[in-house]
């Protein structure tokens, strides 16, 4: 795990693709207490593997840090490397949970995955690391439902 950000202060081209991004962490400032930490990326974009067309969708991130804390640079710049990289959103979704969770090592992590529609069939995916620990507040993510027109 990278702990020197390589991005923060510095120029940084957008990543080709998701496997070339590197996320950096620092330390946590705060590691002795228990908080919850949101990211939310409302304009996240990825390819449909199958036809190439794009998909849409609103990610919010949730984690209770442990050690580090993901540096929000490298998080932007992983996040918008998706947008050429053909997934289905249940593995674009589940991939950056697991990512992040793998190298940051946070006490907890979850992800929720609100995708516009494809096919006329909207495609919500969510994924988290275990149970909460006893005590972190755990807002609702805020993202509705869709709803088209409704």
């Amino acid at each position: 795990m990278k702990t020197t950000p390589l991005h923060l202060g510095q120029t940084s081209a957008l990543p080709a693709t998701p496997e070339e991004a590197v996320l950096d962490y620092v330390p946590n400032p705060r590691r002795d207490t228990l908080y919850l930490v949101r990211f939310a990326a409302p304009e996240f974009t990825s390819l449909c593997p199958v036809t190439g067309q794009p998909d849409f969708a609103h990610l919010v991130i949730d984690y209770a840090p442990g050690d580090t804390i993901v540096e929000s640079k490298s998080l932007k710049l992983f996040l918008g490397s998706f947008r050429n990289h053909a997934g289905f959103h249940e593995d674009c979704t589940v991939g950056i949970g697991q990512r992040l969770f793998d190298e940051m090592k946070p006490k907890w992590l979850r992800i929720g995955g609100y995708w516009y529609p494809r096919g006329g069939i909207p495609i919500d995916v969510f994924w988290q690391s275990g149970a909460p620990p006893e005590g972190l507040w755990l807002p609702d993510q805020g993202v509705a439902g869709y709803r088209g027109r409704g």
